[in-house]
């Protein structure tokens, strides 16, 4: 499982440009089960992505697609996490 900061760079002035390429690729991820959340970061930073069912190699392919890294819009962070002690609801994590 990863978690995923999406933080504005200084080129964040092109978002607006990018938007609807951005949001189509969080689709797509939802879509093909690998997003389960996505959400915005506090004081307009940028955003998070909780991602599973996916290796590092393939969710690092998977962000170059994003318009918003492809173009420098965000500078990405990953954070892996392998899922030890959960909620029962979150039990499919540790599959």
């Amino acid at each position: 499982m990863f978690i995923v900061t999406l933080r504005f760079s200084a080129n964040k002035a092109e978002a607006a440009r990018h938007m609807d390429g951005h949001n189509a690729w969080i689709r797509r991820g939802f879509g093909d089960g690998v997003f389960l959340l996505t959400g915005s970061l506090p004081g307009g930073a940028g955003g998070a992505v909780l991602a599973h069912n996916i290796s590092r190699d393939d969710l690092d392919a998977r962000l170059r697609e994003d318009p918003f890294v492809a173009e420098k819009i965000v500078d990405a962070d990953i954070l892996e996490i392998t899922p030890g002690r959960v909620d029962d609801r979150l039990a499919f994590l540790q599959g």
